[in-house]
């Protein structure tokens, strides 16, 4: 069988490098052999298996628990047929293209602002998910303290991010940074699925929000999912040509939530997906507050040069169905 790997990555300050395609909303997708896959799998319970090995302050069977914590956050979801099963411990490590997918630590000194990474193996003929594999970064101080840990990173909450990612799930920019002189630091979170991690010792990540239980819906949705939600979709473009790489946001007015995507072909065409019924605020913007390469490749042709634009009206989301094509013009900075 002829495999490719793919990885994806969460940092303590940034991200070193994303995974291969964001092909569409919130998912993780790759190109092979000229045609496009989206990278998810395709039977349940997915099975994965903990590496023996502990580090200072978290044994095997603590790191399992908290792992299984995650896992089971994920499989919670109502509106989501993902599941998991727990396959015992093993002394492979994570990164090992053994058909098992493992998660567990790794010592790589050298990835100083990386706290884990994600990694695929897929089948290169068929496109189907074979092993997904998590390795934490075991040069960080860990911890799976209920209340959390001072100056130690959270099992729990950076096993949450990286399982998303697991099964499929690609970054969320529902959140907002300013430059620190160790990097980006964090102002606010939207989702588990935001790229960069609060910060040592915080657990607050520990809950999935409004996005990412849009994206698991979407990715694996339940019996009733697309019935009993709706979609926005539409183009963004300026001065008569397609935005590639805004930002849009859809915003809840009854419930106060917000689910995003990105416009991601030439044309400036975008869709937000799992939404509410009922009224949206539509927000556009660039996503210069952040690293690009948290969410695109490098020749990516993403557009930053323009304003934030609010829709001119409320969007009502229809129940089963999609709101109808919108037509955003952005203005130049």
């Amino acid at each position: 069988m002829s495999c490719r790997s793919i990885t994806a990555w969460v940092a303590a300050v940034l991200i070193l490098a994303p995974a291969d395609s964001a092909l569409a909303y919130l998912k993780l997708g790759f190109d092979m052999n000229g045609q496009s896959f989206v990278l998810k799998w395709g039977r349940a319970p997915v099975q994965y298996f903990v590496s023996s090995a502990g580090v200072p302050g978290v044994t095997p069977n603590d790191f399992q628990a908290a792992v299984s914590r995650a896992f089971a956050t994920w499989q919670a979801v109502p509106t989501a047929s993902i599941s998991y099963q727990f396959g015992g411990y093993t002394s492979n490590l994570p990164g090992e293209d053994d058909g098992r997918s493992t998660l567990g630590f790794l010592n790589q000194p050298q990835l100083d602002r990386v706290l884990a990474s994600t990694s695929f193996l897929v089948d290169g003929v068929t496109g189907e998910l074979v092993e997904a594999d998590i390795f934490f970064n075991s040069a960080f101080p860990w911890s799976v303290a209920a209340s959390g840990e001072r100056n130690r990173w959270d099992v729990e909450s950076i096993a949450l991010h990286e399982i998303g990612h697991f099964n499929g799930l690609g970054h969320s920019a529902l959140g907002e940074t300013e430059m620190a002189s160790s990097g980006r630091r964090v102002l606010s979170v939207a989702a588990v699925m935001f790229p960069i991690a609060l910060g040592a010792g915080d657990v607050s990540m520990r809950t999935l929000r409004p996005d990412d239980v849009a994206g698991i819906s979407d990715l694996y949705p339940d019996a009733g999912f697309n019935d009993n939600t709706g979609s926005v979709s539409g183009k963004v473009t300026k001065n008569g040509s397609g935005v590639f790489g805004a930002h849009i946001v859809a915003f809840d007015i009854a419930r106060g939530e917000m689910v995003a995507n990105f416009s991601l072909r030439a044309d400036g065409q975008f869709s937000i997906a799992g939404l509410q019924p009922g009224p949206h605020l539509i927000r556009v913007e660039p996503i210069d507050d952040v690293d690009l390469d948290s969410f695109f490749q490098p020749e990516d042709p993403v557009d930053l040069n323009f304003r934030i634009k609010y829709y001119e009206r409320l969007v009502v989301v229809p129940k089963g169905s999609d709101s109808g094509a919108m037509q955003i013009t952005v203005a130049p900075k």
